[in-house]
């Protein structure tokens, strides 16, 4: 900041000498500072490179870890035709692997009351009334399942208001009510109960709760179930399906277990051949050999990504002209490529594999993984891979998920850098309190760099003033001598 114009008195260039000064004094200092903030702008970004490739990593451990992706069964379901598929199946992960047939013969429904047509005393529209005075109760109840929900009915109720009130009963279990207008004059307006409650015994009851006599148009029994009014025009039923020749039931559209750890939900009924016979599907359960092996050529290759990441942050230029990595030579770089190693070329006792080595993983001499094309007498990676997919499937997970597994191991070690609390976040801490450091270096040195351009002005305009006196003293002696000639 100016505190006055320099020079003008004496004519000297005064203010370039101080913006010289100034400069001499700034600029090495600056250097510094600039120097420091981006080595520490690139280590914390670096750091953050770091953990974000563990955390890449992490993920491919994780999903090791998921016993679906370890041991997950596959199934394959072949229909007699393409048109009709009556099931699906979902093997659970300890389900033994086989072939099985199939056929569906019966789905599971709920029960259906309709009440009479009107030539037999029910309804002419959906406009009748089903409660001339007075209030009444219907209760609605699926044998003893404890499915039940009551209304109460006010005089003067419709049909149609009746089934609104029922369909939007907060406690309605699933029961859905229509009114179906059949067109004629005998058959008149008809209401309709469908449940969703399915499986042998599951037929709707429709109790008259007060035993009102005009409610009996409308419900299967009276108050003591003992009474007989309307029955269920189609009777809630199970699932039927045979499993390699022998009948299986189900409640619902859900087999859990009919097939141990299989599940199957089945969907439409089988063909029949010429003789009304159903149509077997054939359902094959496998091992998940493709996934599996998915998952192991991921942790491959993100194993091999932190690798390269970490050994390029953290490597010397190889030449004098070559740049070294912000993190060159970093102790705690070098201290994770050296503990994954460890822990990748170490055995797990509880595995028939031992380690990865077996499974046709291996460790290159430059530090990263490869599925290997050496034959070391056991055959290449990729034949042992196949082979320990084929006749080891479930010992891989055995092999990374065990107490003592390869994928708990790795991620234990490397949630010591990437937590919260972890070893890579209290670097990063560090390194933004010298960030704020060298922030407050910057501040006091450019209050310094103040008083030192204050002082600087104020000595040199004193010199200014000084000059521009002698300069006029001399001016007048030197007129004064003129005038003497």
């Amino acid at each position: 900041m100016s505190i006055q114009s320099l020079g003008v008195g004496s004519g000297l260039d005064l203010e370039s000498l101080v913006q010289q000064l100034l400069s001499a004094e700034r600029g090495p200092k600056l250097q510094r500072l600039n120097r420091q903030e981006s080595a520490l702008e690139a280590e914390i970004s670096a750091v953050g490179q770091v953990k974000s490739k563990l955390s890449e990593f992490e993920d491919a451990l994780k999903a090791l870890q998921d016993v679906n992706n370890l041991s997950g069964r596959e199934p394959t379901i072949e229909n007699p035709s393409e048109n009709i598929s009556p099931f699906t199946a979902t093997p659970g992960n300890d389900a033994v692997p086989g072939n099985y047939q199939i056929a569906v013969t019966q789905l599971a429904s709920g029960s259906r009351v309709e009440t009479a047509e009107a030539l037999n005393g029910g309804f002419a529209s959906a406009d009748d009334v089903v409660l001339s005075a007075g209030s009444a109760d219907l209760t609605f109840k699926i044998g003893d399942s404890g499915d039940e929900f009551t209304i109460s009915i006010a005089a003067g109720t419709t049909l149609s208001e009746l089934r609104d009130q029922i369909n939007a009963d907060e406690n309605n279990f699933g029961v859905n009510v229509n009114v179906i207008n059949t067109g004629t004059t005998d058959g008149g307006t008809r209401l309709v109960f469908s449940s969703d409650v399915t499986g042998d015994g599951n037929d709707l009851k429709i109790i008259n709760t007060n035993n009102n006599a005009e409610l009996n148009r409308i419900s299967t029994t009276d108050s003591s179930e003992t009474a007989t009014y309307l029955t269920p025009v189609i009777n809630a039923q199970n699932a039927i399906a045979s499993i390699d020749g022998i009948e299986v039931q189900s409640d619902t559209n859900t087999f859990e277990n009919a097939i141990q750890s299989i599940r199957f939900d089945v969907s439409q009924l089988s063909e029949k051949d010429a003789s009304d016979n159903p149509i077997a599907s054939t359902l094959t359960v496998g091992f998940d050999v493709e996934g599996l092996e998915e998952n192991i050529r991921t942790f491959v290759d993100k194993y091999n990504q932190l690798y390269d990441e970490l050994d390029r942050l953290s490597s010397y230029g190889a030449t004098e002209d070559d740049p070294d990595g912000p993190l060159a030579g970093d102790a705690t770089v070098r201290g994770i490529l050296s503990g994954l190693s460890n822990l990748l070329s170490g055995n797990v006792a509880e595995s028939e594999l031992g380690g990865l080595f077996s499974l046709g993983v291996e460790l290159t001499i430059d530090g990263r993984l490869e599925i290997g094309s050496t034959d070391f007498g056991l055959g290449t990676g990729t034949e042992r891979l196949e082979n320990a997919l084929q006749d080891n499937f479930d010992d891989i997970a055995v092999l990374f998920n065990s107490d003592d597994g390869i994928a708990n191991r790795l991620l234990a070690f490397t949630e010591e850098f990437t937590q919260s609390s972890g070893i890579l976040s209290s670097r990063e801490n560090s390194i933004k309190t010298q960030q704020d450091n060298v922030a407050d270096d910057r501040e006091r040195f450019e209050i310094r760099m103040q008083s030192f351009e204050q002082t600087l002005r104020a000595r040199y305009l004193s010199l200014d003033s000084t000059v521009a006196q002698l300069q006029n003293t001399g001016n007048a002696l030197f007129a004064a001598l003129q005038g003497l000639n």
